[in-house]
């Protein structure tokens, strides 16, 4: 059976350095088994690919792609915290906000990105509980923002 690091690059990806924070937090807390990420953007290279709200400025589709940046960037996250992936038990907790018009529903599919993305590289373990919000705005005009509870050995 593959690590984690191994499916990520059977995907195609690559872990990305972990995000500078833009205020005045971590970008992981860990207490006992559990660790936390700071909400994650779906920064590439330090910059957002495209900004503004899902159902006017972005598609339903370039969200879900958004939202899978997002949860490669919490991965990152947590492997810089615990040095393998290989040692996250599971991801127990998923939440996603989206950036979308009052009209705009789907933020559960959008956020799917996400939980697609965990499912693949962490296989079962990466099956989580989640909620899926619709904001009025994010950080930077972000579309997507993803944060993860993972549990580690």
């Amino acid at each position: 059976m593959s690590t984690p690091e191994e499916r990520i690059a059977e995907l195609g990806l690559e872990l990305p350095e972990v995000a500078a924070p833009l205020a005045s937090y971590v970008p992981t807390a860990r207490t006992g088994a559990l660790v936390y990420t700071a909400g994650q953007l779906p920064l590439v290279k330090g910059e957002l690919p495209l900004t503004g709200k899902v159902g006017a400025e972005v598609s339903a589709e370039q969200a879900v792609a958004q939202a899978r940046i997002c949860a490669l960037n919490a991965i990152a996250a947590l492997k810089a915290e615990v040095g393998e992936l290989s040692r996250i038990v599971r991801i127990v907790k998923v939440v996603g906000f989206v950036a979308s018009t009052p009209d705009f529903t789907g933020q559960p599919q959008v956020v799917n990105g996400a939980s697609e993305l965990l499912g693949e590289v962490f296989g079962e373990a990466g099956r989580h509980a989640r909620s899926a919000v619709g904001v009025a705005v994010l950080p930077r005009d972000a579309a997507v923002e993803v944060e993860l509870i993972a549990e580690v050995s």
